[in-house]
């Protein structure tokens, strides 16, 4: 469902998929190929939401006032709320980054991490735990943010093939 708020309405570029059980309301932009799953909520008023190119929202998300950068892969059940998160990076399922807080590029939050407020999570880490602490990716999770990238973008085509999104805004 996609709603306009205080003159705001969602943006959706015609190559994403947005399910029809996902939630958009006020100043929301989904760029090409991105996808959002069903029980997403993607709240823009204030601060918008932008996700990025080829960026996937996974089910039972919750965005406020966050900005994905491209290519992201934002797990199940995770809260971006009023932060940023930088291109190529994976938020893992149940996680939460928090208000102010910068993830880099080419980072990934672990499950049920929290990234604190103001943190910033330097390009090529991991952060791990409550509260997160950081280190540097191995090779093997660097290739993980691309084969999770590379396989939402094709299953969001896939199901935008079939019909089973929806695309306009009442």
């Amino acid at each position: 469902m996609q709603r306009a708020f205080e003159g705001a309405e969602p943006r959706v570029a015609e190559s994403a998929f947005v399910s029809e059980m996902a939630y958009l309301v006020g100043d929301v932009a989904v760029e090409s190929r991105a996808s959002v799953w069903p029980f997403v909520c993607l709240r823009g008023h204030g601060t918008g939401v932008e996700v990025g190119e080829e960026t996937n929202v996974q089910e039972f998300t919750t965005l406020h006032g966050a900005r994905l950068g491209d290519g992201v892969t934002v797990g199940h059940g995770a809260v971006v709320d009023y932060a940023e998160v930088g291109d190529h990076c994976l938020v893992g399922m149940q996680s939460a980054v928090m208000r102010g807080a910068t993830v880099e590029e080419g980072s990934i939050v672990a499950a049920n991490a929290v990234v604190r407020q103001d943190q910033t999570v330097p390009s090529g880490h991991l952060a791990y735990g409550t509260p997160a602490e950081t280190r540097p990716l191995t090779e093997d999770q660097r290739e993980q943010i691309r084969r999770t990238h590379e396989t939402y973008v094709d299953l969001a085509a896939r199901f935008r093939d079939a019909g089973l999104g929806h695309d306009e805004a009442p």
